[in-house]
């Protein structure tokens, strides 16, 4: 060490002063001193720890037993030497081969994992599930998504048609998609029917029906004819959207809205059931 001061530690500490108090090489008085200010001096205690590690590794490295700080006088800045680290251990790295082999064979384990659990899934999360590794929920439930985030917003003309023409509503948008509808009522729910609307699907038309509680909040259920039949049932969320959706006999539904998980899981179940579909398959 060249310099008799460094910048870096604060004014009264002498780098040699404080090296010969690391090195336990101080007389007494000047080690009591040191001792005295350090606590006082974030700094000179960083530096001192410093330099005891850097002994410590050396040590190690050269095989030297460990010496006990308070034989060298060294005293402790707010722990006792016990407290420190009595050696740092340097390990051998391993080769670059054998940690690519274990990163690949914990891939494949959780891999196997994933696949071995995906079908139970829906049934240990209550149906909120996006999927093998969060995958993409169908179009369906994105379209729905996007349409609630549309329309919902609107307040003079949220629907095309209004609830006072439910009647028109039904029979308009059931000739469209080609298959007789109906609408749920949400009354038990607090929510009311607003009307309907007509919307472009993935591969044909889709109808929205729009429901709106009494402090303004509001529901929207969308329909639409899809090309697979399974039985799905699904949570898709989207900022403080959520829409559950789901897959019954050749036709995709999906009611959205900001309200809690739970509640809007309630709901789309009696949609379902009075929709004609059998959620006890997939609760």
């Amino acid at each position: 060490m060249n310099d008799d001061h460094d910048s870096s530690l604060p004014e009264g500490f002498d780098l040699r002063a404080l090296s010969a108090f690391v090195d336990g090489e101080l007389p007494p008085v000047e080690h009591a001193a040191i001792e005295a200010q350090l606590p006082q001096q974030p700094q000179a205690v960083a530096r001192v720890a410093a330099w005891r590690a850097q002994k410590a590794a050396l040590r190690a490295l050269c095989g030297a037993p460990q010496r006990n700080e308070h034989n060298e006088r060294s005293g402790s800045v707010g722990q006792s030497a016990a407290d420190e680290p009595a050696f740092i251990v340097v390990r051998r790295p391993t080769p670059w081969w054998q940690r690519v082999g274990l990163a690949a064979c914990w891939l494949a384990a959780g891999a196997g994992l994933a696949l071995a659990l995906g079908p139970l899934a829906p049934r240990l999360t209550g149906g909120a599930w996006n999927g093998l590794g969060g995958s993409q929920p169908p179009s369906f439930a994105e379209r729905a998504d996007v349409a609630y985030a549309v329309y919902t917003p609107e307040r003079r003309h949220p629907v095309e048609v209004a609830a006072n023409e439910e009647e028109h509503l039904i029979s308009w948008l059931s000739k469209r998609l080609n298959r007789p509808l109906s609408v749920p009522s949400l009354q038990e729910y607090g929510y009311s029917l607003v009307g309907g609307r007509l919307l472009p699907g993935e591969a044909g038309p889709a109808a929205q029906f729009m429901y709106e509680n009494s402090s303004g909040a509001r529901l929207t259920l969308y329909i639409t004819g899809i090309s697979r039949d399974e039985t799905a049932f699904r949570l898709f969320r989207d900022g403080n959207r959520r829409t559950f959706y789901w897959v019954s006999d050749r036709m995709g539904y999906a009611l959205s809205g900001p309200i809690a998980e739970g509640k809007l899981r309630s709901i789309a179940i009696d949609v379902c059931s009075a929709l004609g579909g059998k959620p006890e398959d997939w609760q």
